[in-house]
Formats: C-alpha cells, structure tokens, sequence
C-alpha cells in the first residue's frame, strides 16, 4: 500500500478524513497547522488544514481507488496522467516529525525577537520599513519599536504579527 494525496472540496478535509478512516477503514494522515489570527479586529487561535484542500491516504489503489475517488466531498486523487501519483513514505515521515503523529497539528508560535534586534514592519501603514525592537507591552500582542524616520527616532507601537525578525548572518 502507498500514500496518495486526496483532493477535497474547499473546508471538507476534515469531513473527508473520518469518511477515510472510519467509513473505508484506511489510514488518513490530515496535518493541520494552529496559529494566532486576527478575525474582524479580534486576535483568535485557529487551527486550518496545512495544505488546504488536501489530504494523504495510504491505500491500495487495485481495491480501494473508486471508493475513495468517488467519496463524498473529494474532488479527485492527485494524478499524472491517468495515473494517481505516489507520495513517498519519507515525504509523510517528515511531515510527520515535523507536525507530529498524534494529532498532526503544527504549533506556529512567534518568533522570539529580543531588544535591540533589527526587524522588518510586514504589514500595515509602515510596511517594509525597518525598525529596532524595544519590548512588548504587557498584553503581549502589542510591542514598541524605534523608527528611524527623516533623521528623527520615534517610538511606536505596533502589533506584534506585523513584524518579523532580520537575521544577520
């Protein structure tokens, strides 16, 4: 048995993995990432598909092809040709050690930035400028940076996923 790589409709992996699993008996493997975002002003932690709208399966192809092929909320098995093409088993170890076996979800946290560092502003108003890292506030969403605009420092504060660290190597 190898794995494939199953596409699903927009949102339904996770619909289609318990139909895999529990329906058809096989070995769905769904990695998902957790992260902090912010929805309509709110920062909120969600967990989404790592890849979305896929998901691996490991199957025999001779037995298994058209129930999975044909189940509801899958748009198809990733083919070359008419051919379903294979996902190697170190391809799934990896993505295993890196999101983990047990309940394959991807922790994304923060980089750690600490004071004096050089970062890069990704988002908003003063996106792409550079600045120094002061602190974080004490909710710890929010951090103070050091422009350097027109030859005069400012402070500033900003929020904390709208930069990201400069490393210099």
């Amino acid at each position: 048995m190898n794995w494939f790589c199953v596409h699903t409709k927009p949102g339904k992996e996770l619909l289609v993995e318990r139909y895999l699993r529990d329906e058809l008996q096989l070995e769905p493997y769904f990695p998902r990432i957790q992260r902090k975002k912010t929805i309509r002003r709110v920062k909120r932690t969600v967990t989404e598909a790592l890849f979305q709208r896929y998901l691996f399966c490991r199957f025999d192809p001779a037995t298994s092809y058209r129930a999975v092929r044909y189940g509801q909320d899958v748009i198809g098995i990733v083919s070359n040709g008419d051919q379903p093409t294979i996902v190697s088993d170190a391809t799934i170890q990896k993505l295993k050690s890196w999101a983990g076996e047990e309940d394959s979800i991807l922790v994304l946290e923060p980089d750690s930035i600490a004071s004096g560092d050089t970062v890069k502003i990704t988002d908003g108003p003063m996106q792409g400028l550079e600045a120094i890292f002061l602190e974080e506030t004490s909710q710890g969403e929010r951090v103070t940076i050091l422009l350097n605009l027109m030859n005069a420092e400012t402070r500033a504060q900003i929020d904390r996923s709208q930069i990201k660290p400069i490393r210099e190597f």
